[in-house]
């Protein structure tokens, strides 16, 4: 990844060094929109499939502004007007509070949709859901379960769709995760990450997401829980050509070794609580714990996108130990998620006449 430190590079291309302080603020934040704005606005989120490095990239570097704009108390209402519709068919903590509070403070509205008080609960076609909502607010956020529902949405409406988690994948966690890793690490070129677990949608996402960063990844999971074969083979194609390495294996050890980022999620994802104790003696040598990560290098972080069952996929001592910045990637999410909704709901003179 060509982009610099997360606070103090942005623009287009080549990234110029600038200082910080409130006379720059302002400058940096309307460059790092129109980066990311002009070529995402109006795109859905689904995946990373069709997401360029670059683009990816912008994102990156206008969650941080944001970020910073957020910390210094720095107005930043670029969705005034706007509202975003929230349907969960799945349980939330972090993904409802961050978009609602996202939405608040890009000077927007969240509309919290449950699937269960709604008529897309009773049966109503996504199709109808869909232009019906389009009709009402700015975006959609959907957190559902099959990935084909996220994707039949996105194709019938007319506003975009933003994926807040589904069964194959968790492209907004990914991300904030990407930011969290460059904070720590001050670069994501040659990062490599090792994922230590069920082969879910946070498997996925890594896979997708890391080639396009310049970040290696490497995924150990139980022979029958492994990633699925097309996720992987995309991944390694990818990988050649952004000249990055992938690596699926069933060997814990092999893939913890010398890596920088170490991460982990829950044995049994929800609507797998059925197979919970099956899966804890399937995994039982894949918990992330001080044994393990002795392998890895003495500066690794880790990382978890929670929930977290402590003394399951993750010991309590390394979860809650000196490494671990789980709290960091989880404000993240509000960070690099307001740089989603930005990208793709603002209008054009969001932020200055240039736009």
């Amino acid at each position: 990844m060509s982009v610099g430190s997360p606070v103090n590079y942005v623009g287009r291309g080549k990234f110029t060094v600038v200082p910080l302080g409130a006379n720059y603020l302002s400058v940096r934040l309307q460059n790092a929109l129109m980066t990311a704005h002009q070529s995402l606005r109006g795109r859905d989120f689904l995946d990373f499939t069709d997401y360029t490095s670059e683009e990816l990239e912008a994102l990156l570097q206008l969650g941080a502004v944001l970020k910073e704009a957020q910390k210094t108390g720095f107005a930043h209402t670029l969705l005034a007007g706007k509202t975003l519709g929230l349907i969960f068919e799945k349980a939330s903590t972090r993904t409802r509070i961050s978009f609602e509070v996202g939405m608040v403070q890009l000077g927007g509205h969240a509309l919290f949709l449950p699937s269960s008080s709604t008529q897309m609960g009773r049966g109503e076609p996504i199709s109808d859901t869909a232009g019906v909502l389009s009709r009402y607010v700015d975006g959609i956020m959907i957190r559902t379960y099959a990935h084909s529902i996220v994707q039949e949405l996105a194709r019938h409406a007319t506003v975009p769709v933003i994926n807040g988690l589904t069964d194959e994948h968790h492209p907004c966690q990914a991300l904030a995760d990407a930011l969290t890793i460059w904070e720590h690490k001050g670069t994501l070129q040659g990062v490599t990450v090792c994922y230590v677990g069920d082969g879910n949608n946070m498997a996925n996402s890594w896979l997708q997401l890391a080639p396009k960063l310049g970040m290696n990844i490497r995924v150990a999971s139980p022979a029958g829980y492994l990633p699925p074969s097309e996720i992987v083979e995309q991944a390694k194609k990818w990988a050649v050509a952004n000249r990055t390495q992938v690596l699926v294996t069933t060997d814990p050890v092999r893939a913890i070794e010398g890596a920088d980022v170490v991460y982990t999620d829950v044995w049994a994802s929800m609507g797998d609580e059925a197979e919970a104790e099956e899966r804890r003696k399937v995994f039982a040598d894949y918990q992330v714990n001080e044994e393990l990560v002795r392998y890895a290098k003495p500066d690794y972080v880790f990382m978890h996108c929670l929930p977290a069952h402590r003394g399951e996929e993750v010991a309590a001592d390394i979860i809650d130990g000196p490494h671990s910045i789980i709290f960091d990637q989880a404000e993240n999410r509000l960070h690099v998620q307001k740089a989603i909704l930005a990208a793709l709901m603002a209008d054009a003179g969001a932020f200055g006449e240039g736009l």
